[in-house]
């Protein structure tokens, strides 16, 4: 499958911006439901219905976004498109309300993912998962960390920041753009984070959270804190994904750019496992990858690979529509 960057948008800022910013739907009609966890927390899951035979496929968000996420209605709507049915799972404190515990989600929390899986193994004999920047990390994480469901046939995982502490730290250094996406997280990291220390006054100090200038800072003052970490640095390297790719199973694509503004090119895997297959391009940004004239690549790759995998090239329930 060919990919032809845009080239109306110079360079890798502008091929990341522009889905947030000014790509329209796509419309996709979901319904959500509130899952009670194990823990006695919850989470919001969108699903998206379909034939009761048909693919499941899961799809996991990135930082701070949720299942309206741009990209995450394209991977539904790709879906919706073969006669699959979809779950997107918001992470905690992700769905627009506030989770009830005091831990929310992180780049290397997999128990929400595994009690997930765990429950709609009884729904699908067939089940994809795509996981999109930190949503990806946790599911190669997940992946390499325990053995795969049988009912799990397949993966995607895009933008993936295999290596967080590298990934901070390009983050956090100077630049104009790197200003405005730090500060963008930082914004709803800080106040998510302010709200909950209201409920839990003890569970770390507030003034370093409103003094966080960098994601190292917000990681070190509150994710550590919060998720049982020493502190940032043992945060990173016990959550990043890299160390768990050789140790996948199942059929996995990473799609990755090089000029992605969050992940330094000498982050990605330099070798994987046969069963892994790991696509670079030298443009792309981050869960960008918008193609000529006017499409989105990442979407229509990931879904076409995990229909190869599914053994359903061309969808087993619905007509592909015509372009």
């Amino acid at each position: 499958m060919t990919y032809r960057p845009a080239r109306w948008l110079f360079g890798p800022n502008l091929m990341t911006i522009f889905g947030p910013l000014l790509r329209p739907g796509p419309r996709v009609e979901l319904l959500r439901e509130r899952w009670e966890l194990a823990d006695g927390d919850f989470v919001d899951v969108d699903r998206l219905p379909g034939p009761p035979n048909s693919p499941l496929l899961i799809a996991l968000h990135g930082l701070e976004g949720s299942s309206s996420a741009h990209y995450m209605r394209g991977l539904l709507k790709e879906a919706r498109d073969r006669g699959w049915r979809g779950l997107a799972l918001n992470f905690r404190g992700c769905s627009g309300d506030m989770n009830r515990l005091l831990r929310s989600y992180h780049s290397g929390e997999t128990g929400d993912l595994d009690e997930l899986v765990q429950r709609v193994r009884r729904e699908a004999d067939r089940i994809a998962i795509a996981g999109c920047s930190l949503g990806g990390n946790v599911l190669v994480k997940w992946l390499g960390e325990r053995p795969t469901p049988p009912e799990i046939k397949a993966a995607v995982a895009v933008s993936v920041p295999f290596d967080l502490a590298a990934c901070a730290r390009t983050l956090d250094s100077p630049g104009f753009w790197r200003w405005v996406y730090r500060t963008r997280f930082l914004r709803t990291l800080k106040r998510k984070s302010l709200l909950k220390h209201m409920k839990f006054p003890d569970a770390f100090d507030a003034a370093r959270v409103r003094k966080a200038r960098t994601l190292f800072d917000f990681d070190d003052a509150v994710t550590a804190a919060v998720h049982g970490f020493k502190d940032a640095p043992d945060y990173y390297t016990q959550s990043s994904s890299g160390h768990f790719v050789q140790n996948v199973r199942i059929p996995l694509l990473l799609l990755s750019a090089k000029d992605d503004p969050f992940i330094p090119a000498e982050s990605l895997p330099k070798a994987v496992p046969p069963n892994v297959t790991l696509e670079v391009h030298e443009k792309g940004g981050h869960l960008g990858f918008v193609e000529q004239p006017l499409g989105f690549y990442a979407e229509r790759r990931a879904i076409e690979f995990l229909a190869e995998k599914l053994g359903t090239p061309f969808g087993d329930t619905l007509p592909r529509p015509q372009v």
